[in-house]
Parts: structure tokens; sequence; C-alpha cells
């Protein structure tokens, strides 16, 4: 049996900062900047206080980190984030939050309410009353993230009006600081790190599962948190896309693509594709021309990244993507990334009109996204690069080579 202390304690790669300087990031000022944010987008939305749910707004607001994977699909821990004055952590269990700030709250999954929700959402409403009076304020509009419905109803019943707070949580993450950028720049070097693992242990034998699990051990050996997905797949299992991580070994021949969708360390995401080649011998024409229509989509709409150039007309300018990679394509061209996938979503255009519009900004984090493959071929091509929207265009984040046997 492996001895654990070989097998972790005396391995000498995942730990980046051994090998790697850390950005500068001013964990006060990151913190500072993201309650500027929060409280600006709830007074333009006039609410006295958010109610948020989503671990990554909890993250977000108060760097609340406990069970993030758990309430995804349990939601009990919940806060009160008022727009003046000092917010209150219900069923929290961070020890770094004050006493003075937490509080012992209500069932608001059916895990921990079963049946009587409805009972335990009027005693939450009653919560959020006695919430505003305690803190001196008068406005009754009140804005909530991911909610049952009962838990608005009880509160229409005492006069609060509802709001959905993924406008105020969602639009304050839209642009980064310094010190949000950095941390991104720290995730994106987790995350190829781990890259470069996957990179030097691709070989005839390995598995899906083992490639991937190198990747997911670099992250959690540098404090990161999870992946949304096992997004790694090889050969015929390349095509179409969306094929998570299985126990089929890779084959001579084979293109290995992958998708790391990482929140990393401090919460923020590194979301990069690549696909490698897997030797021996030289990948095929047909693949290298997959590969190079993808680059060719992702350079393209690099092109048009700028400051206020709008949704619509990016998506118009976009890539023309040739009919038979149509079907099987990317779900977007471009989104938004900070502490996970966030808005925009922008489609192609051969898949209709987009149901919002809006512009660029300095200061926001986006990926730009390609997938190239045939219906009824056997490969498919990811790619994917991270960036950041500058004042004059943009900058790249993601700095992980092309696979040079299939770029050239």
């Amino acid at each position: 049996m492996p001895n654990p202390d070989e097998l972790v304690l005396q391995e000498n790669w995942s730990d980046l900062e051994r090998i790697r300087e850390k950005p500068d990031i001013d964990l006060d000022r990151l913190h500072a900047y993201r309650t500027t944010r929060l409280k600006r987008e709830m007074r333009r939305h006039d609410a006295a206080m958010c109610i948020m749910v989503s671990p990554i707004s909890l993250r977000y607001a108060i760097n609340y980190r406990n069970y993030a994977a758990f309430m995804t699909h349990i939601p009990c821990t919940y806060l009160f984030y008022p727009t003046e004055g000092n917010f209150i952590l219900y069923n929290g269990f961070e020890p770094g939050i004050p006493e003075k700030n937490k509080r012992e709250g209500h069932p608001i999954s059916y895990f921990y309410g079963g049946d009587c929700l409805a009972q335990f959402a009027e005693l939450l409403a009653k919560d959020i009353d006695a919430f505003l009076t305690e803190i001196g304020i008068s406005n009754r509009r009140v804005a909530i993230e991911y909610v049952n419905p009962s838990i608005t109803l009880a509160l229409a019943k005492l006069d609060i009006e509802v709001i959905d707070g993924v406008l105020i949580t969602e639009r304050a993450r839209l642009v980064k600081s310094e010190d949000e950028v950095n941390c991104i720049r720290w995730a994106i070097a987790v995350a190829e790190h781990g890259i470069g693992k996957i990179r030097e242990s691709l070989c005839p034998g390995v598995s899906e599962l083992q490639l991937w699990g190198l990747l997911n051990y670099a992250n959690l050996a540098n404090n990161g948190d999870w992946h949304d997905g096992r997004m790694l797949s090889s050969g015929p299992r390349t095509n179409p896309w969306f094929q998570e991580a299985s126990e089929r070994k890779v084959e001579s021949g084979d293109l290995v693509a992958f998708d790391t969708d990482m929140i990393g360390p401090m919460g923020y995401f590194a979301d990069i594709s690549r696909t490698f080649f897997c030797g021996p011998g030289k990948p095929s024409m047909r693949q290298k021309s997959l590969y190079r229509m993808a680059m060719q989509e992702i350079e393209h709409n690099l092109e048009l990244i700028k400051p206020n150039i709008s949704f619509s007309e990016l998506q118009q300018s976009a890539f023309p993507v040739p009919e038979e990679f149509q079907a099987g394509a990317y779900p977007c061209l471009v989104h938004g990334v900070g502490m996970c996938d966030e808005y925009p979503h922008l489609k192609p255009l051969y898949r209709g009109c987009l149901p919002y519009d809006d512009i660029l900004q300095s200061g926001m984090v986006l990926c730009i996204e390609s997938y190239m493959g045939a219906d009824g071929e056997k490969d498919g091509v990811k790619l994917e690069q991270q960036i950041l929207v500058t004042p004059d265009g943009y900058e790249m984040l993601t700095t992980f080579p092309y696979d040079p046997d299939l770029a050239s």
C-alpha cells in the first residue's frame, strides 16, 4: 500500500507559492470595494436591505466561505445586508464573523423545514420586519435572492415590497477592482499550474478522470474551492461537447479537451479551455483544421473587445461560424466571469437576438469561447481565453500556450 507521506507530504509540485510569487492583494481594500459596490446598487434600486442566499454573494459581501457547494442545493445560511448599519448572518458557522453579527434563523429549505416552510416563512418575514425597525429604516422595499414563493407571500402580508436581489448582487460584481483582478490572476496561475501537469501526464493509457484529478488537486492544494463541472473528454467523447470526465483511457491520436470552470483561491474564477493532442504520432489534417478554426474565432472576437461596444454590436460582428459547426457550437461567444460565470452571456446571432443589451465596461473580466465540432464526426476542439477589458481594449489574463502540434 502506498505511503500517504510519500503521496502527499513529500510531493513537490502542487504548492504554487513555492515556485511563484503571489500578486499583491490588499484584502481590506478588496472588502471595502465590494462593500461600496453592493451599497451603491442597493441605493440605486432604493432597497433598504438585501437578503443574500447565494454562496457566491455571501463570499462577495462578507467573505463567508463555509459549505458553499452544499448551500447551492440546500440553502440554510442567509444574510441580512442593510444599506445602512451592520449586517446579520443567520445560521452561519464561520468563526471569523463576529458573534454580534450572527443569529439563529429559520429553515429556508425543505431539508430543514419540510412541509412547514410556509410557517417558517412567516417567522422569517417577522424577522425582516423587526430588523428594519431595529436599524431605524422606514423604507419597506427589500431585495431577496433566490427564495421560496412562501417568503415573498409572507412579506406581502406585512406590506413589505420585494424585488429580485440578483439585480443588486450580480450587477455589483460586474466591474472588478485591481485587487479582484489580482485574485483572478492568481486563480488563473493555479489553474494553469494544474493544466501543465495535465499536459505533462498526457499519454496513452491514462484515464480522463486521472487527468482531471490533477487539476482538481492543484486547486485544492492552493486553497481553492471547487469546479462547476468536470469538463474533460478525449477522442470520440470530444464531440459533441459537454461530456464530463469518464473512466475512458486516452489513446494515441486522440484529442483531449477540457474546460477548467474553477472557483479557485479567494473565491475567484479561472475559466480556461484547451485541447491537446495525445501522441505518439502527429495530428490529422482535420484535427489541425478544427483547431485553427477555433483559434480564428477567438482571435476575431478578441479584436472586437473594447469599452462601450454594445452587446448587440459584438454579437453582430462576431466570427461567422460555418454552418456545419453551428448546431454543436458553444452556447455563447462571450460571457462574464469573476467569482463564477457571470453576466453577460452573449449567444451567437444564428441562435437569435439577445434578450438584453448593454455595453462592455473597462474593468469587466470576460471569457472568449469557441468549440468546433461537426455533427457526426469524431473530433471536437474547445478553446477559451480569459481577458480583462481595459480603457483601450483588453489584456490577456490566460497565458498557457496553445498546443503547438495542432496550432502549426
